[in-house]
């Protein structure tokens, strides 16, 4: 691996009464610039429609689609990210959401903090994902 990932876990087995599978770590060191991405969401980056509107595992698709599309378009890859955030409007969306975030980040093992909040800048919105990510040296 390009960066040094601290501690690495799956969380199968921090939260084995969860049906969860995603790589993660304690910490992530970078080489390389850094790319900051501003919260994805499910909206259309051309159109801004917002998309699957009551479906929390869709939404968390495209907002991993839109995340992969700009860092691509930065010089980056979803193998880069260091960092991630998500922020759910309702707990009860964290399984649905952390395991289509998992299909994504297979291997990738970033540092990861979700967070439940009352809401989102669009009441449809249910779910949103920031990520630190790295154009390596």
């Amino acid at each position: 691996m390009i960066h040094k990932r601290l501690r690495p876990f799956n969380t199968k087995d921090t939260y084995p009464e969860q049906k969860l599978n995603n790589d993660l770590s304690q910490g992530v060191v970078a080489r390389g610039t850094m790319v900051f991405l501003r919260g994805q969401v499910s909206q259309d980056l051309e159109t801004r429609e917002s998309l699957h509107v009551g479906d929390p595992a869709a939404q968390t698709a495209k907002a991993m689609e839109n995340i992969k599309t700009l860092l691509e378009e930065a010089g980056s890859e979803l193998g880069h990210i260091c960092r991630i955030v998500v922020y759910l409007t309702d707990i009860r969306y964290r399984e649905a959401v952390y395991q289509e975030m998992g299909k994504w980040l297979k291997g990738v093992f970033p540092c990861s903090t979700g967070l439940v909040v009352p809401a989102l800048a669009r009441p449809e919105w249910v779910v949103e994902i920031e990520v630190t990510a790295v154009i390596p040296d």
